[in-house]
């Protein structure tokens, strides 16, 4: 068998053909305010002096290309202008020498236009989807020009501009930083120390492989279930970033995946029903090991043994027990692993028949429904009628509807019991004129009932 995809359909998951490049846009903030001192400097001297020497060290990294748009530095605090923004070093590879001879004639003064910078910084990155585009912030100002950096941010990372974004923000109080958390992962520099050691720790998280393998255990905690799809979502698009069927080797390991850790995910693992942890937590630079207990069991659609089945395929419906939410809808004949736990399969005969069923990990449980018998409708009337399954005490419950108006003959499969048709005629004069028959189905026989106008 051969599996045919759409031309020019993307593969998830493939390898690139060549190393992926990593992008990283160094977004500068040159407000008046970053002139204020900081430990016997200007906040503005240490942050040019830092980020001249972390480019310098990844001068030489491959694959690797970065840029500097600054903001608040070609107007002064007094003009309040709030497009205040320019790219400064376009992307290139080994490009430290201009990033730094261009810091050095750059001078803080002017308004803090976050949003508009981030939004401009949409261009900055060339169009290569298979890049990382990484956008870092240092800040020590909250946005100036009545506008929402926030949602700006969230906005480009849902078209995939750039991946959540990291904040720096320096000389800055707790306060301050709770309103750039939600632009991306926001560190708080309040001193100079921290801030060198916080931009070490964010190029790290950058350039460091991360690795995940999952482990999906049984209620006892053994690595034993397999073979169950793994999708990794990006929790802020809401787009599937991996998808990988979850594979054991021979000695029950987990295989180890390459995630990157730049962005954040809910985890679905695709049992029936799904298994859903938002937020997982993946360490960047780090081999992630993370667990979950999947118990698995098999429930068998059981088809009874009459050949031909006069309902043809039959199918159930199952739902975890006492939930309304339907776990799946499956024919008679299927094999399906779900969870362990309690459910009830609801099987789609005339008359609907719910099984209560428990899954126990590694058991199969196997669910089926009486054979058939066959009403058969003789008369050739036109009218109105219903058929009604019969209770233990005597009560009736509807379950079928003969066609509004229309012929009365038919074979209808049944399940075996004790019914009743209720019946009235499009001619008949009355209600008086109903006819009400009781009639009993049993298995692989045919019952015929007969309907005489009054």
């Amino acid at each position: 068998m051969s599996l045919l995809a759409s031309p020019g359909a993307p593969a998830q998951n493939a390898p690139p053909e060549k190393p992926r490049t990593t992008r990283i846009l160094f977004l500068l903030d040159a407000s008046g305010s970053m002139l204020a001192p900081w430990e016997g400097q200007s906040r503005w001297d240490v942050a040019k002096r830092m980020l001249g020497k972390m480019v310098d060290s990844l001068n030489a990294y491959p694959n690797l290309e970065l840029g500097l748009r600054v903001y608040g530095h070609q107007f002064p605090n007094s003009a309040k202008n709030c497009e205040d923004s320019r790219l400064e070093v376009p992307f290139a590879p080994r490009n430290a020498a201009a990033i730094k001879a261009r810091l050095t004639t750059l001078k803080a003064q002017g308004n803090t236009p976050i949003t508009y910078a981030l939004r401009q910084s949409a261009g900055d990155f060339p169009a290569d989807k298979t890049a990382r585009n990484v956008l870092l912030l240092i800040t020590d100002g909250l946005e100036s020009c009545n506008a929402d950096p926030c949602a700006a941010s969230l906005d480009l990372q849902r078209k995939r501009v750039f991946l959540k974004p990291f904040v720096i923000g320096i000389g800055a109080e707790k306060e301050f930083g709770k309103q750039l958390e939600c632009l991306g992962q926001y560190y708080n520099a309040a001193e100079v120390k921290t801030f060198r050691t916080v931009m070490n720790d964010v190029i790290a998280q950058t350039l460091a492989k991360t690795t995940v393998a999952v482990n999906l255990t049984d209620a006892d905690g053994r690595p034993v279930e397999s073979n169950v799809n793994l999708t990794f979502i990006n929790n802020v698009t809401g787009q599937p970033e991996y998808n990988y069927v979850h594979y054991r080797d021979a000695q029950g390991r987990a295989d180890v995946l390459a995630i990157d850790a730049l962005q954040s995910y809910d985890l679905v693992i695709n049992t029936v029903p799904a298994v859903r942890q938002a937020n997982v937590p993946i360490k960047a630079g780090k081999a992630n090991v993370l667990t979950f207990k999947t118990p698995q069991g098999t429930l068998f659609l059981q088809p009874p043994p009459l050949t031909p089945n006069p309902y043809g395929v039959v199918a159930a419906v199952v739902r975890a027990a006492g939930a309304p939410g339907t776990v799946a809808s499956l024919p008679f004949g299927t094999r399906q692993k779900l969870l362990a736990g309690n459910y009830e399969v609801e099987v789609l005969t005339l008359p609907r028949i719910t099984r209560r069923v428990s899954i126990r990990q590694g058991q199969e449980v196997a669910v089926t429904y009486p054979a058939p018998g066959t009403l058969n409708i003789t008369a050739d009337l036109k009218g109105y009628g219903s058929i009604y399954q019969l209770n233990n005490d005597e009560s009736q419950t509807w379950i079928y509807s003969l066609p509004d108006g229309g012929s009365t003959r038919l074979n209808l499969p049944m399940q075996p019991g004790a019914y009743r048709l209720v019946f009235r005629t499009k001619t008949a004069l009355g209600s008086k004129f109903t006819d009400v028959r009781n009639f009993t189905i049993r298995s692989g026989q045919t019952t015929s009932v007969g309907l005489f106008g009054k």
